[in-house]
């Protein structure tokens, strides 16, 4: 590269792909709050979690360690798409007559289109090895079910996903997606499960929601020997597995000579989030970063975690059947309307994630999705990518971003995280394009209803 720094996509060679993943925990400031048996109300010990998860995956979810050596299985795997390219956003800098300089992490070239495989991947390698034959799991918008199920098949596994009704009516190629690959795809609410039924019963035109995918995936596989759940966001370990972009970014960033002044992801449960900020978060933490980088986690205003919540020990699912998790929350029970990033339609956080936007190292804002989706167009007719409408909440802030850098007149270095490409939800689009797209209001009586059921906690 004759001239790095006048690169506009900024790419490593296979041998430049991180090892190891990074883990968060040895750094915190401060130590987490545990997770809760929700029978016993104390933390959990593996065993309890034994009948869900392998214990490779138990083990780094507590695990002390700043670094886990990623297994040459997992990583032959990621080698089909990883590294992934770094893109300087020359064409949108120029649209919005910014000083800023903006980047962009592009994740949206794994085979299904997402940062989603990073831990499928390894979620799947971990089952497999532990002999599991079968896997359950959620999804909103379908990114986490077709990342397993492209998992599943490259570790010989047998997949159903309970995708969220929605989702599953909006994003029918997201679903084909999951089937071409082999999964097995049902509507959740369903009739399969008991908490299914149940929902269906107080609510038989239930849009769904993860809380609720999530109690059917858990009842089933706690049900099945030969299965086992996994979870694409939220638990410790799914952040670990991401945290391979984040490490990929800082070393494309020492190839341009630059480094971010503000790190943007969106933020659901917080596994693009942390995979690309948590490195970051490292260097601040260690005195290693040549500038003190802010960290942005973005959110629909229909289902503001971050912003809205309240931070206490809460179900990760609508049934009870997860561990209390103290984490922000706006209640398990609540149901979010029906915003086309099903990806960010989730009741709670990471419990990470949540703690540092507790403790102030982490911002967070939130945006409705008729503005999201201006930034997104704006972005596809410059740099020619159709964002993911989830990863589009990420688009948005660095605009607003890049504009108050040039309002300020402040040079200003912004990255941001393209968690995935929006081929399969040109239904939104085309809502957007034709005027159809509306922005729903923020559901004050719903989140009222569902905090005043938080679960009693003694001590917390």
């Amino acid at each position: 590269m004759a001239d790095p720094s006048a690169a506009t996509k900024i790419l490593l060679p296979e041998s430049e792909m991180p090892t190891r993943w990074y883990n968060i925990l040895a750094d915190l400031p401060a130590p987490l709050d545990p997770p809760l048996h929700p029978g016993t109300g104390r933390p959990p010990a593996p065993d309890d979690l034994a009948p869900l998860f392998p214990m490779d995956l138990i083990l780094q979810e507590f695990s002390p360690d700043r670094y886990i050596d990623i297994p040459e299985p997992v990583l032959d795997v990621y080698r089909m798409w990883r590294p992934t390219p770094l893109h300087r956003a020359r064409r949108l800098e120029r649209a919005l007559g910014t000083s800023a300089r903006i980047y962009y992490k592009y994740e949206g070239t794994s085979p299904a289109g997402s940062h989603k495989p990073n831990t499928s991947v390894a979620q799947a390698y971990y089952n497999r090895k532990a002999g599991i034959t079968r896997l359950t799991t959620e999804t909103g918008a379908g990114q986490w079910g077709s990342a397993l199920a492209f998992a599943a098949r490259q570790f010989d596994l047998e997949i159903r996903v309970y995708m969220v009704k929605v989702s599953y009516d909006q994003k029918p190629y997201r679903r084909l997606m999951m089937e071409t690959w082999g999964g097995e795809v049902i509507p959740s609410p369903s009739q399969r499960t008991a908490s299914g039924r149940r929902i269906l019963q107080e609510d038989p035109d239930s849009p769904g929601s993860l809380g609720i995918a999530i109690s059917e995936a858990v009842e089933e596989a706690a049900g099945r020997g030969d299965t086992n759940y996994t979870l694409g966001s939220v638990l410790n370990h799914v952040l670990l597995h991401q945290t391979i972009i984040g490490q990929e970014a800082q070393k494309q960033f020492a190839l341009v000579g630059d480094y971010p002044d503000v790190v943007i992801a969106c933020c659901g449960g917080g596994s693009n989030f942390g995979g690309l900020a948590f490195p970051f978060l490292h260097d601040r933490f260690t005195g290693n970063a040549p500038k003190a980088a802010r960290v942005i986690a973005v959110e629909p205003a229909a289902c503001p975690t971050l912003t809205r919540g309240v931070y206490a020990y809460d179900f990760g699912d609508v049934a009870g059947f997860t561990p209390l998790m103290k984490m922000y929350t706006l209640g398990h029970s609540f149901m979010p309307p029906g915003i086309h990033a099903g990806g960010l339609r989730y009741h709670g956080d990471s419990p990470i994630v949540s703690r540092l936007v507790k403790d102030g190292q982490v911002e967070a804002q939130a945006y409705g999705q008729v503005g999201v989706f201006e930034a997104a167009v704006q972005f596809a007719r410059t740099e020619g990518i159709i964002p993911a409408p989830e990863s589009a909440h990420a688009v948005k802030a660095a605009v607003e971003e890049a504009l108050a850098a040039t309002r300020e007149g402040a040079p200003r270095t912004i990255l941001f995280g393209l968690s995935g490409h929006g081929h399969f939800d040109l239904s939104a689009y085309e809502q957007y394009l034709h005027g159809r797209l509306q922005d729903y209001a923020y559901p004050a009586e719903m989140v009222a209803k569902a905090l005043a059921e938080l679960p009693a906690v003694p001590g917390a």
